[in-house]
């Protein structure tokens, strides 16, 4: 476990690492040494927390989603010289936002990443066997994922269309499945 002093120079060099401009880092060149974990959580509604508190400041947040990466051991923030893993309870992002633009389908995130649904950022949904509920997601970036907000799902509801008692949208050339009108997986 890391002592409190290198989580909070850990924090220094993730925030140093992102810096402060909209542009993602590239975090995929990044091979530092494991050096622990963070107490920071992403909850299953997008709140980021640190040591039980929501990160307050959106700025931060923003700060290190771009900084952040999935390995095969799990999520981590990941600076030239440090990776700290995190949990994340389902997705890391959040689509709040869709708009048709032409042909594809707009999303942008909780941390103001946009994506294009395609083929190279699919569209899933999950069905809960339990209770038929769906799970929309979209790929944001490498193997991010964002969790389809209940009312943008709606949206893309209203714009599908229906082909073999299944509900279809289209975008960046791709047709992606929103369910079955019988609610069956």
């Amino acid at each position: 476990m890391t002592s409190e002093a290198q989580i909070k120079s850990g924090l220094a060099g993730v925030a140093q690492a992102a810096g402060g401009g909209r542009g993602l880092p590239p975090v995929h060149l990044w091979h530092p040494e494991h050096c622990g974990e963070i107490d920071i959580v992403i909850r299953r509604d997008g709140v980021w927390l640190h040591e039980g508190s929501p990160i307050g400041r959106p700025e931060m947040v923003r700060l290190f989603s771009t900084v952040l990466r999935k390995d095969p051991d799990g999520y981590h923030l990941v600076t030239p010289v440090e990776k700290l893993k995190i949990t994340v309870e389902d997705a890391p992002f959040r689509a709040v936002a869709v708009a048709r633009r032409g042909d594809d389908l707009l999303f942008t995130t909780d941390v103001g990443d946009e994506t294009v649904a395609g083929a190279d950022n699919p569209l899933r949904v999950e069905v809960d066997a339990a209770t038929g509920e769906p799970a929309p997601y979209v790929h944001v970036r490498r193997g991010l994922e964002a969790r389809i907000e209940r009312a943008v799902f709606y949206e893309l509801v209203e714009m599908a269309e229906t082909e073999d008692e299944q509900l279809w949208v289209r975008s960046g050339g791709e047709r992606f499945s929103l369910g079955r009108l019988d609610g069956k997986a």
